[in-house]
């Protein structure tokens, strides 16, 4: 069993590697081609039917590039499609969600100070979420308020704002902000999937068959594609985020997150007026400083504001790691080399949080952090960074111990 938890991290890690390539492939490809579509430019010269042109120089050579708003008068015989980036973007990111949050979801998902569930339960409601985001989205956009474009995009706001403040009451708060960016994200995958490589390709099937394609379909991809434009920031935000416990351990999470959907649309402002050629608003990034400034603050409101309370009892879930024999070695042995650092007020210099917001102080958070402890501090050196608190090799021994065994009385 606790080689399983060996194999599960390095598990975790590969699909977080292929996740990110997959996302960088996706990102970089739908912002390249955004400053394309915004640099545009019309030139009496240009065949019928192309919407306007631009030279672009890399690699050391030069680009001649022509759009057609609706299609050209015949099918090239090469075409170039742009999909496999955004699925497998979803994919990986779906596979991560249920190796960290379901296949940990009694750490990781669940909070029974927030909501007392079961893992099924938790998992069902996750699943949910995501699915019936996508639905209540796709029917505002096909609802007559789909052809105000922001109009539209100010009640999109009013339901990622309502959605991060019900996923703070319904899951750990990291799990809550990994949740609004796999929300997000499965809105912007499903309109490739479901709406814009639907609609190319009913336009590539009238070219084929001599037809002339209703510009309709790409007026609606091109909704789609602006509101995946603006959603693409906020989304690596909340990716980020669970490394970042100062963004989703407060009470005033929901609000952070919030504020960070805004943080996306001033920054990407900037970008599609600048490669629009319209000049460089130079507010939106005052917007963004003092939105950024109100982030931090909300972050550090002492907890007195907040009403947090402590929670000490042992969860049953953890409760062989605190009942194990080797625990009171392992409780002391903590309180010496970790608990300076991942305390509520740390005392290790320079330290103003506990890393990952992981607290050390009591039986119930160290046995809830047993298999981190295992794999940080036990298997390998990772913790203490540098080992400054001098940890030595009979007491990672001791670490490796202690898990192993309560793991193993587990399965016995």
């Amino acid at each position: 069993m606790y080689e399983y938890a060996i194999a599960w991290e390095w598990l975790a890690f590969a699909a977080r590697w292929f996740h990110v390539v997959t996302a960088i492939a996706w990102i970089g490809s739908s912002f390249y081609f955004i400053a394309l579509d915004l640099g545009l430019v019309k030139r009496p010269h240009l065949p019928p039917g192309a919407y306007g042109e631009e030279w672009q120089v890399h690699g050391g050579g030069f680009y001649h590039i022509q759009k057609y708003l609706v299609a050209p008068a015949t099918m090239p015989e090469h075409l170039t499609w742009f999909k496999y980036e955004s699925y497998f973007t979803w994919l990986s990111g779906f596979l991560m969600l249920c190796i960290v949050y379901y296949g940990g979801a009694n750490l990781f998902l669940i909070d029974r100070h927030v909501l007392d569930v079961s893992v099924p339960v938790a998992i069902l409601i996750s699943l949910a979420s995501l699915a019936g985001g996508w639905i209540v989205y796709d029917l505002l956009c096909k609802s007559p308020l789909g052809s105000n474009t922001w109009g539209l995009m100010a009640v999109l706001y009013v339901v990622l704002v309502f959605m991060a403040w019900g996923y703070t009451h319904l899951f750990t708060g990291r799990a809550a902000f990994l949740h609004l960016g796999a929300f997000t994200a499965t809105i912007m995958s499903a309109n490739v999937f479901m709406i814009i490589i639907p609609n190319q390709k009913i336009v590539v099937a009238d070219l084929i068959a001599g037809r002339t394609p209703d510009p309709e379909y790409g007026r609606i991809a091109k909704q789609r594609s602006l509101h995946n434009n603006y959603l693409t920031l906020p989304v690596i935000f909340f990716m980020l985020s669970n490394h970042y416990p100062l963004a989703f351990g407060t009470a005033f999470n929901w609000i952070i997150a919030a504020l960070v959907f805004l943080m996306g649309v001033t920054i990407r402002h900037w970008f599609n007026t600048t490669h629009a050629r319209k000049g460089r608003p130079t507010w939106t990034w005052i917007v963004t400083f003092v939105l950024f400034i109100l982030v931090i603050w909300l972050s550090t409101v002492p907890k007195m504001l907040t009403g947090e309370k402590e929670a000490n009892a042992v969860a049953p879930a953890f409760q062989q790691f605190a009942s194990d024999a080797h625990f009171p070695a392992v409780k002391q042995m903590i309180s010496t080399r970790c608990s300076m650092c991942h305390a509520a007020e740390p005392a290790f210099e320079g330290i103003a949080r506990p890393p990952k917001d992981v607290m050390l102080e009591n039986d119930a958070e160290i046995a809830m952090h047993a298999r981190e402890i295992y794999i940080q501090a036990g298997r390998s050196h990772a913790m203490p960074p540098g080992n400054v608190t001098e940890v030595t090799p009979e007491e990672r021994k001791l670490l490796v111990a202690w898990f192993e065994s309560s793991v193993g009385e587990k399965d016995q």
